[in-house]
């Protein structure tokens, strides 16, 4: 288990560091528990960015910095990371780093929310780093179960989840549809198994970040599902904590162009990750915690420590059933979850767009879903190996479900005229149905059909 750093740090005034502005830190020997103005090392720093926040920067770090004063066990920091506002936003924050012990100024010339993340934690000397909107959307009582896992070592990374049955969430129907069609993207594409990405509550362990950081290109909102999706793919454990979350109504993120950002970021990532341009097998070797397996358990009590056997992209679970009835349950099961999934995706799409392009985007987002969900779980396969063409062999499954589906509701329209909701859902429904029958045929002898290994010939 990797213990915390036990070193203090003594502040020094505002100046620039690595492009910009930062309260700098000069190390004392680690017997001296305090810094200069007698408060001990900081256990946890939490960053809060900010951009033109000049309105509500002041009440947040003030309820923040209370919350911690009071109930927080630990030392802590508060790092007000100002990415270049034209405001009086980084006056407001020199002034509280003045008022309050522990709140610290640090100012970037440039935008970007992942480029005042990376500055700020690169520079701290706290052992345990966090970030969260300055909006506070997040219930500050889950800012010590989110940091706990990683205090103790248990966990490498952790991230508040809105998603979570236990969750409690106040949001607009739009931006919660929007959250959850970007999560199964996520998983459907790069096999993410975090619940939520996109939560401004996080928090990282200095030495999974010094490692993680470097690869992490985006400095924008993209940045939090590139560090997840890098420090998943190395092993490293993700610790998630639901949360009570309420929407803030004065929020100027534009969804949309950030929507669009992101799958640009997804794109990017998967063509790094295809190519092999990511030491990710380095990271796994050095942060990696492999799957338990009877296997692993008798290596491990029998002193066997042989790493040939881990291909750097863990090992396979056994068990997981390939006959054809178990296989047929499987595939029922998530069958069923797709539907469902694809008839509120259209029903809520339908909304705002008419029906083919409604039944398109539902359809998609649930096909790559689908896709994912069957290779793991139905037909037994993990790791990255074959995934792009089991994926894109996938969406050629999807266009002949999306022909079935479209062309019953071309047929529905032409025959009707203009059929009500409850008319399309069914023919929708029975389109369905036969599309999946056909899923599961291809699928099975196409696109996770085994492929026989080739034989080398004796010379």
């Amino acid at each position: 288990m990797r213990s915390l750093a036990t070193g203090t740090a003594s502040t020094a005034p505002v100046q620039r560091v690595g492009g910009g502005w930062a309260q700098a830190t000069t190390a004392t020997p680690q017997d001296e528990r305090t810094v200069d103005d007698q408060r001990p090392v900081a256990v946890l720093d939490v960053v809060i960015p900010v951009y033109n926040e000049e309105d509500d920067l002041a009440p947040c770090v003030r309820r923040l910095h209370a919350h911690l004063r009071d109930g927080f066990p630990y030392p802590f920091q508060i790092t007000v990371a100002d990415n270049a506002s034209t405001d009086n936003t980084l006056g407001i924050a020199l002034a509280l780093q003045e008022e309050l012990p522990g709140v610290r100024a640090f100012h970037l010339d440039a935008k970007g929310r992942g480029r005042a993340l990376r500055a700020a934690w690169s520079e701290s000397s706290a052992p345990v780093l966090a970030y969260m909107d300055v909006d506070l959307s997040t219930d500050l009582a889950a800012l010590l179960p989110l940091v706990a896992p990683l205090i103790t070592g248990h966990s490498d990374l952790a991230i508040g989840t809105r998603l979570s049955r236990t969750s409690r969430v106040v949001r607009g129907p739009r931006r919660e549809v929007i959250s959850r069609c970007y999560n199964m993207i996520l998983r459907g594409t790069l096999a993410a198994r975090f619940s939520d990405a996109q939560c401004g509550f996080k928090a990282i362990r200095a030495d999974a970040a010094s490692a993680l950081l470097p690869l992490v290109e985006d400095t924008g909102w993209f940045f939090d599902t590139e560090l997840l999706v890098l420090a998943e793919r190395a092993g490293m454990r993700i610790h998630e904590v639901p949360v009570d979350w309420v929407d803030d109504p004065d929020s100027r993120v534009d969804v949309v162009a950030t929507a669009m950002a992101d799958l640009k970021g997804v794109a990017r990532l998967l063509r790094a990750l295809g190519s092999g341009a990511l030491p990710v097998a380095d990271l796994r070797r050095e942060f990696g915690r492999g799957p338990l397996t009877a296997a692993a358990g008798s290596a491990l009590t029998s002193g066997n420590t042989d790493s040939s056997r881990d291909t750097g992209d863990g090992v396979q679970v056994p068990g997981v059933p390939r006959g054809l009835p178990r296989q047929l349950v499987r595939f029922a099961a998530i069958g069923v979850a797709s539907t469902l999934a694809y008839l509120l995706l259209f029903v809520l799409l339908r909304t705002v767009t008419g029906a083919q392009a409604a039944n398109l985007l539902a359809l998609l987002i649930t096909a790559v879903a689908n896709t994912a969900a069957n290779r793991r779980l139905t037909f037994g396969l993990t790791g990255p190996e074959q995934a792009g063409r089991h994926h894109l062999q996938g969406l050629v499954v999807f266009g002949i479900g999306l022909g079935l589906t479209s062309g019953s509701l071309a047929l529905l329209h032409a025959g009707s005229g203009h059929p009500g909701r409850g008319l399309e859902v069914t023919v929708l429904v029975l389109a369905n149905l036969l599309s999946t029958v056909i899923r599961f045929l291809l699928m099975r002898a196409w696109v996770f059909r085994p492929r026989r290994p080739a034989t080398s010939q004796a010379s």
